[in-house]
């Protein structure tokens, strides 16, 4: 029941996130800067200069605005460019993450056998988490290049220091969002995918078995019988003189026993 739990509240905390991510490629004012009226007065507002990823603007007292579209693919401001594939990338994992988590997750009635939706469920994480790592890329890189000329000492004529708009913070709470979810999924079946190891403990000495094969070990060359069980005659007749002797002393001995008795 707690693993039902978790998954479906990943799946909602990691949905929203993504929800929160794809949002902020659409919304305005990813950077903003206010410019006071007559004689510098920042008391009084006559302009705004905003931009987002793919339009720059500049609304008036009037409320009036006027934008500028970016030019096309391979004109764009390089970090912005940067911005948009990092982005991109992110929401793409996202969405096959969202896919294997759904069908791994265990109050669903796809993906096979339990153990093969725990795998899938795992993989859809590693993409969440993944995804997550290239959003929060480019929402720093953004944060970056905005942060060095707002605190640079001296900037050129015309550059203007802007400040942070709302999608960057969203975006970024739209992160922390799926990097939770994620690791929700991964917590439910963690210990599935990677079992603890088992450490067994063998008291007393162990046993050597030498092969039976050929005869032969692999310290002491061709095998040879203890000495406790007697030495191997072989066919020598010599030999089979020694076995009949021996057999003559061993009669003749049990035969006196007997008559003493």
């Amino acid at each position: 029941m707690k693993k039902r739990v978790l998954q479906v509240l990943g799946f909602l905390i990691s949905s929203l996130g993504w929800l929160f991510v794809l949002c902020t490629m659409a919304m305005d004012f990813w950077r903003i800067t206010q410019l006071g009226g007559q004689g510098g007065s920042f008391i009084i507002k006559v302009a705004w200069y905003w931009s987002n990823l793919w339009k720059d603007c500049f609304t008036d007292s009037t409320a009036v605005t006027n934008c500028r579209d970016f030019p096309v693919l391979w004109t764009v401001t390089p970090f912005v460019q940067a911005v948009r594939g990092l982005l991109m990338c992110g929401l793409t994992l996202g969405f096959f993450g969202v896919v294997l988590c759904f069908v791994g997750m265990e109050c669903t009635y796809i993906g096979g056998a339990e153990k093969t939706k725990d795998k899938l469920l795992f993989a859809g994480a590693v993409f969440h988490i993944a995804g997550c790592v290239s959003d929060i890329s480019a929402y720093c890189l953004y944060i970056n290049r905005v942060a060095r000329t707002t605190f640079a000492q001296t900037v050129g004529p015309g550059v203007l220091r802007y400040d942070l708009g709302t999608p960057i913070f969203l975006g970024l709470v739209g992160c922390f969002f799926i990097l939770l979810g994620g690791m929700f999924y991964a917590v439910t079946v963690y210990r599935v995918i990677v079992p603890e190891s088992k450490v067994v403990y063998a008291y007393g000495g162990g046993t050597y078995m030498a092969p039976r094969s050929g005869r032969r070990t692999l310290y002491t060359g061709y095998y040879r019988p203890p000495r406790q069980y007697g030495s191997y005659l072989g066919s020598d007749p010599s030999n089979s003189s020694k076995i009949s002797k021996l057999s003559q002393t061993t009669r003749t001995k049990i035969s006196e026993r007997d008559a003493f008795v």
